[in-house]
């Protein structure tokens, strides 16, 4: 029995992953969007937050990990994968339909270890589709994503880090 459960327990996990924790969760005042804005869709996304060991721009001598991309895909309510997300920051709807952010506001994350929710303002970078009319992007519920624990030295210029996170999406269109 407790040979079955813990197969079991990672497979649990995933499925909870794949899909948006909360459709609704309580967002600090600096995160919410503005008041013209309207909540279009909430995406789950499970992936990679990517670091890669370089060098201290103060301290050449000294290496730290620094932050290089996400690499994620997107599901909707359904657990369906309806898209990705990548460097730029961009979200790319499976209808081709593309949007780049930039960061607007930030807060720690409630949960320990876990990257921070943001706010970001986009824009439009693709066709139209599902995706095109978005203005902002909330990044809500986030677990993991953090650089690594455990430092990186001058011996380690280069080398890349891969660690898995998810958060959920809420994506803002104009009312």
């Amino acid at each position: 029995m407790k040979r079955s459960l813990s197969l079991c327990l990672p497979l649990v996990l995933a499925a909870c992953a794949s899909q948006p924790s909360t459709p609704s969760v309580s967002v600090p005042d600096n995160l919410k969007p503005d008041a013209s804005e309207a909540r279009m869709s909430v995406l789950a996304a499970r992936g990679v937050q990517i670091y890669e060991c370089r060098a201290k721009k103060d301290d050449p001598a000294a290496a730290d990990w620094a932050f290089v991309a996400p690499e994620a895909e997107l599901f909707d309510m359904n657990g369906k994968t309806v898209g990705k997300h990548y460097a730029g920051p961009h979200w790319e709807s499976s209808d081709g339909s593309k949007i780049v952010g930039a960061v607007k506001a930030r807060a720690d994350a409630p949960q320990a270890g876990a990257i921070p929710w943001l706010l970001l303002t986009t824009k439009s970078v693709g066709g139209a589709g599902a995706f095109s009319k978005v203005t902002s992007v909330q990044r809500v519920s986030t677990t993991g994503g953090n650089a690594p624990g455990q430092g990186c030295s001058t011996a380690m210029l280069g080398q890349k880090a891969r660690v898995a996170y998810t958060a959920d999406y809420v994506l803002y269109a104009p009312k």
